[in-house]
């Protein structure tokens, strides 16, 4: 837990008790500490009163998203609804109308909520984000915000209402760094708290990356342990864990300048069950084969998918493990964990490993999907 990240919930939790018709919306960047806030903020309010959504994980089409909602939702069952339309204002009435125990509102915190911006390709929704900022403004409910991208919300929200309070998520202080690295008090640890603030431009997720690097050249006496400059030089090094997410960050945004909610729909059907054909996939996305066809072959495209026989699964196994566990509105449990590693890993385990410490640790075995052997693409 993040000390700042600590003292600014409890100052959105004082905001939003004071005043329960603002609806703060924080903004940052990749790695900011925004996520970490939202559950936080659910936490403090308690999960009876409170509903943490991922909208850019489940944000696939309207109906897809209705499901979601409603498959994890612990208030009132959103109304099912055929068509996008109508899904997104089932979505939209159950986010504004319903009510926690006793007829309270409910604090719903919608993680990513530009990323509903997937749903203007669909029929009747052109309008879909100013629509849920009115519905938002008209409800009874309490809402929170998050977005990465700055500039898009602040001209989305720019003259629609004086309900919405702009919170940029501030950066690390070097106080706030030199907690993070748990360095041994006295020495050298100020400096190389400095240091590392400068070089990661006090971003929270850059520093616990080089914090982590700087532990391992400790732990396995590296010399010059402390040295921030060289765990920076590691940590960009292919394979690093910062190179990642840098590469996370680029790559997302590059993509998020054109979005294809139809294909995340495709990835999360085939990831809840892989070997679809071509019709068998239509109907679970709810659209034309012809429309279905267009979308696999940009998928085929970019190698995230493959079809044997005129099946589709997807090109990488690990990415479908990740889909599986990610591509949902709540962050994976521990059990989550446990179970879909056990699925992907216990059927590729060479013969003679013995699996009873895999086994033992993701508890009893679920039920074996079919093995399939469709082909597999290296992708990056």
């Amino acid at each position: 837990m993040l000390t700042p990240r600590t003292t600014l919930t409890r100052r959105i939790s004082a905001a939003i008790d004071a005043h329960p018709s603002r609806i703060p919306v924080l903004l940052g960047g990749c790695g900011s500490g925004r996520t970490t806030l939202l559950m936080q903020l659910r936490d403090r309010i308690g999960q009876s009163h409170s509903q943490y959504i991922d909208v850019e994980r489940t944000a696939t089409t309207p109906e897809r998203f209705l499901l979601a909602i409603a498959n994890t939702s612990s208030f009132a069952t959103p109304t099912s609804a055929a068509g996008a339309r109508a899904a997104f204002d089932a979505v939209l009435e159950f986010l504004t109308k319903t009510r926690g125990p006793g007829q309270q509102p409910i604090t719903f915190l919608l993680d990513e909520f530009l990323e509903l911006r997937t749903f203007e390709s669909f029929p009747g929704l052109r309008r879909v984000l100013l629509d849920f900022i009115d519905g938002l403004t008209e409800s009874g409910n309490r809402f929170v915000l998050s977005s990465r991208y700055t500039a898009r919300a602040l001209r989305v929200l720019r003259d629609r209402t004086a309900r919405f309070e702009i919170i940029h998520v501030p950066a690390l202080t070097v106080e706030d760094t030199f907690d993070l690295l748990d360095l041994p008090t006295g020495g050298d640890a100020e400096f190389t708290a400095r240091t590392v603030h400068a070089l990661a431009d006090g971003r929270p997720g850059y520093v616990q990356a080089l914090a982590a690097e700087l532990r391992h050249m400790r732990e396995i006496g590296t010399p010059g342990g402390d040295d921030a400059v060289s765990a920076l030089a590691a940590q960009m090094a292919v394979g690093g864990r910062l190179a990642h997410l840098c590469n996370f960050c680029y790559e997302l945004r590059l993509h998020r300048a054109r979005g294809y909610g139809a294909l995340k729909a495709i990835l999360d059907i085939l990831a809840d069950e892989e070997g679809l054909t071509l019709t068998e996939i239509s109907v679970r996305l709810q659209r034309t084969p012809g429309s279905t066809k267009d979308y696999l072959s940009w998928l085929e495209d970019v190698d995230l998918v493959v079809s044997k026989q005129k099946r589709y699964s997807f090109a990488d196994p690990l990415l479908r493990v990740w889909v599986r566990l990610h591509c949902r509105p709540t962050p994976p449990t521990d059990d989550d964990l446990a179970r879909e590693v056990h699925r992907y890993a216990l059927p590729r385990l060479p013969q003679q490993t013995e699996p009873a410490l895999v086994m033992a640790s993701a508890g009893p075995a679920p039920v074996e999907e079919e093995r399939r052997g469709w082909g597999i693409i290296e992708i990056d």
